[in-house]
């Protein structure tokens, strides 16, 4: 899943790096942020609560990797350490001309990606995995759309 935006990879990096402003693109499924540790970087950790097809789960996420200004890795574990998984963040800068993303100038702009994979999953979530992927999909097809927003918000924030 990735989106277009019209910032650099630099200023895309920065924005994802601090743990508390994932909660403003993905609180549509994650509430309950609980912070601990560093604000940015590896160590960063949230706990939260996913609630997804009607179902509720407490998730620990700490960020695992990072590599400025390029990717983000998180683990995230729930379901008392039964399911495991990785979300990774890869940040690409766009190429000049055609699909440099809306209102992106010439050389301007990143795609930003999201990829989240089960290391281990319970039973339940193994034998309905199509469903939970479906699930997972949109509900990060939305998050993605919510962080272009974010971005533009955050950036016209540290522009005043």
């Amino acid at each position: 899943m990735s989106i277009d935006v019209p910032q650099t990879p630099e200023q895309v990096y920065d924005f994802l790096d601090v743990m508390a402003h994932h909660e403003r693109f993905t609180n549509h499924y994650m509430t309950g942020w609980r912070y601990e540790g560093p604000a940015r970087g590896v160590g960063a950790r949230a706990t939260v609560t996913a609630a997804l097809a009607g179902a509720k789960a407490d998730v620990d996420i700490e960020v695992v990797e990072a590599e400025a200004p390029r990717r983000i890795v998180e683990r995230n574990i729930s379901a008392g350490g039964r399911r495991r998984a990785h979300g990774t963040y890869t940040v690409e800068p766009l190429g000049t001309g055609a699909g440099a993303g809306a209102g992106a100038g010439a050389g301007a702009g990143s795609r930003v990606a999201f990829t989240y994979a089960w290391e281990s999953a319970p039973l339940a979530d193994r034998m309905l995995a199509p469903f939970v992927r479906a699930t997972m999909r949109r509900a990060n097809g939305t998050a993605m759309c919510r962080l272009a927003t974010e971005l533009a918000r955050h950036a016209s924030a540290t522009d005043s």
